[in-house]
């Protein structure tokens, strides 16, 4: 049986440029998708896959994903003096016991590569998860953890994958595929950003990792790949061919909440999945459109 996943990396490092002026002062992570700031959905989804341990590779200005996940004894005091046990619970779900969520910074945004290698001495020699929060999957079940029920069968490292338009090959890390298994996908080589005309595939890694502690060795190097940045892909790569390493194409509608449309368009598609929701939200967008 492959070594149980106990830990996961989040990156949340970096600037969100892409939402300025609202990521001005607060970090991308925080901004709320339906009512929960985007990193709690992927920490959610992190515990619902049997993740315990919690790294956030962090940067200056990013404090309110600490306080996030921490106790507020004024707040929980409050709500409990006034009888509002619903809202009680649910502040008191969202904290991580002490010891269990650890804090690395990234002095310098140099590549998501740099970021998850910042959280080698948290990670140690254990099998990992990476969550990037920008990235959001909504169906019946989280995608970590349908990820967790393939690691079982075949170990090793595993991605997240789906398929993009071949003209949009250069904005991703895209699949060379060896063989298709129903949702698993032999991996024989990994490119970061391919021009359309010479990408293997268009199955593009969707921003959910498996990865073994070796991919720390390549990671230290400190190559330089597309961007001038230090890419995770290229670190992975180097590991194909020494131990299994598949793409898992998973069930769900996933969602770029980097991009503005993107963003907007999860928090439709989210709120619309919420029993509490969902028929003011339908009605209203009857009523604009």
């Amino acid at each position: 049986m492959p070594q149980k996943v106990r830990k996961a990396v989040f990156p949340v490092a970096g600037l969100g440029t892409r939402f300025l002026p609202a990521t001005k002062a607060i970090p991308k992570e925080m901004l709320p998708l339906a009512d929960r700031p985007l990193i709690q959905h992927a920490v959610d989804e992190a515990k619902a896959a049997g993740i315990d341990q919690f790294c956030f590779v962090t940067s200056r200005g990013k404090s309110p994903l600490e306080d996030h996940f921490d106790l507020n004894y004024e707040l929980n005091e409050t709500l409990r003096r006034r009888g509002k046990a619903e809202l009680l619970k649910i502040v008191e779900d969202i904290q991580i016991e002490s010891g269990y969520l650890s804090y690395v910074r990234q002095a310098e945004p140099l590549g998501l590569g740099h970021a998850v290698w910042c959280a080698r001495e948290f990670v140690g020699n254990e099998p990992f998860a990476v969550l990037l929060p920008d990235e959001q999957v909504l169906g019946t079940r989280p995608c970590l953890a349908q990820m967790m029920d393939a690691y079982e069968q075949v170990g090793g490292n595993l991605l997240s994958v789906f398929e993009v338009p071949r003209e949009q090959t250069n904005k991703y890390g895209i699949l060379d595929i060896a063989s298709e298994d129903g949702k698993l996908v032999a991996v024989k080589g990994l490119v970061e950003k391919p021009d359309p005309a010479v990408a293997p595939s268009n199955l593009s890694i969707q921003g959910r990792y498996i990865l073994q502690p070796e991919v720390f060795k390549h990671l230290s190097v400190f190559e330089k790949g597309a961007g001038g940045e230090i890419q995770l892909t290229d670190a992975m790569a180097k590991l194909i061919g020494n131990q299994p390493f598949h793409g898992f194409k998973f069930e769900g509608e996933r969602f770029d909440c980097g991009d503005k449309l993107g963003f907007v368009l999860a928090n439709v598609a989210y709120a619309l999945n919420r029993p509490d929701m969902s028929e003011k939200v339908r009605t209203a967008l009857k009523a604009m459109l």
